[in-house]
């Protein structure tokens, strides 16, 4: 099945919109500022730069490339961080992931169905 090879359009803070073509199976996302720093039980401020194990991360796909199949623009994605790339676009900073490199994708709660939600 072919996609629409319309280019998504990233906003941004000044309100215009600058038309992004994703290529291939990639994937762009922008990980939300609460992903990165975080908070302990006991209330410590872990910063974004700590590193632990391997941790996992959320982000919203801003665009996606033709051959996506799984993932839509607005889904809420689970990644590795370490097999990513940055990109800034107009001061934001987005990531592109490779389809094969999501592990998860978040959807809408649909009440009639069965399955986990978050």
């Amino acid at each position: 099945m072919a996609r629409d090879a319309a280019p998504s359009m990233i906003s941004v803070l000044t309100g215009a919109k600058q038309p992004i073509t994703m290529m291939n199976d990639r994937v762009l996302a922008q990980v939300p500022p609460s992903e990165g720093e975080r908070r302990s039980r006991s209330g410590i401020l872990i910063p974004a730069t700590a590193q632990f194990s391997k941790r996992l991360l959320w982000a919203q796909v801003a665009a996606v490339g033709p051959h996506v199949r799984s993932v839509k623009t607005g889904d809420k994605v689970l990644f590795n961080p370490e097999e990513t790339f940055e990109v800034e676009v107009q001061s934001e900073q987005y990531l592109i992931i490779r389809e094969r490199d999501i592990h998860a994708v978040a959807s809408e709660r649909n009440d009639g169905g069965t399955g986990l939600y978050l």
